[in-house]
């Protein structure tokens, strides 16, 4: 039953082999053959395009999938700071099904939020200018991610928080939610809570999101063997001289 409501929620989004196939056309509309920047600049652009397309394609859509968050110890959602104690006195009171229960609904909304970043990321990365490029790549080891976190996190942040709403509403979370906290307060002596759990996942999932792209650009900036194309080895053998 909870996985017929799950697939409920599921919104009409590119797949990743489209996403990839976007990215590629809109390299090619923002660097055509012929301009007035060097050959230079534009495979230093170009690598950074293929950079980030590669830390979204291989490491975010892999949050999408069930258990994305949840399985994952570098993303995964815990309670948040306001609701450990409520954790920790639930399991104490034998009712930890109930707290096992609200980490994974809180998961499951940020794996299916994440469904909706594929059209911000592309827009973000058609709009990387060749000045953006050159200083993202003899920038820091996550530039190129703190540059998609500066583009994208207003839009991102819109887009995922409806999701997350609308998660918890269909698969029951909030009634759980609510049955959790109003169990926690109704313990003698316990300093009441009320959270705002939409806008809490909503924030862990962006910080999941540019988490693991940043776990790909250092792969690729550490390791040769990780650089996947002959673009990719030329422009990042220009940061490697750096050091």
């Amino acid at each position: 039953m909870k996985k017929a409501l799950f697939a409920l929620l599921l919104m009409p989004v590119l797949s990743w082999g489209q996403f990839n196939q976007l990215v590629k056309n809109t390299t090619k509309q923002v660097m055509p053959g012929k301009t007035t920047e060097s050959s230079g600049s534009l495979d230093i652009a170009a690598g950074l395009k293929e950079a980030l397309q590669n830390g979204i394609s291989k490491q975010v859509s892999l949050l999408t999938a069930e258990d994305g968050f949840l399985k994952n110890d570098l993303v995964k959602i815990p309670f948040p700071g306001e609701l450990q104690k409520v954790s920790s006195t639930l399991n104490s009171l034998g009712l930890s099904n109930l707290t096992n229960e609200g980490i994974k609904t809180m998961n499951r909304a940020a794996e299916l939020a994440v469904k909706e970043a594929t059209p911000v990321f592309v827009e973000a990365i058609k709009n990387m200018s060749f000045a953006d490029a050159k200083s993202i790549l003899m920038g820091n080891k996550t530039e190129a991610t703190t540059y998609l976190q500066k583009s994208t996190s207003t839009p991102l942040y819109a887009k995922f928080k409806p999701v997350v709403q609308q998660a918890n509403g269909k698969a029951g979370a909030d009634k759980a939610w609510n049955a959790i906290i109003s169990k926690y307060n109704s313990v003698p002596m316990v300093s009441k809570v009320n959270p705002d759990l939409n806008d809490y996942v909503t924030q862990k999932t962006l910080e999941g999101v540019f988490k693991m792209i940043a776990v790909e650009e250092t792969k690729i900036r550490e390791s040769s063997s990780s650089r996947s194309s002959d673009l990719l080895q030329k422009v990042f053998a220009l940061q490697d001289k750096k050091y």
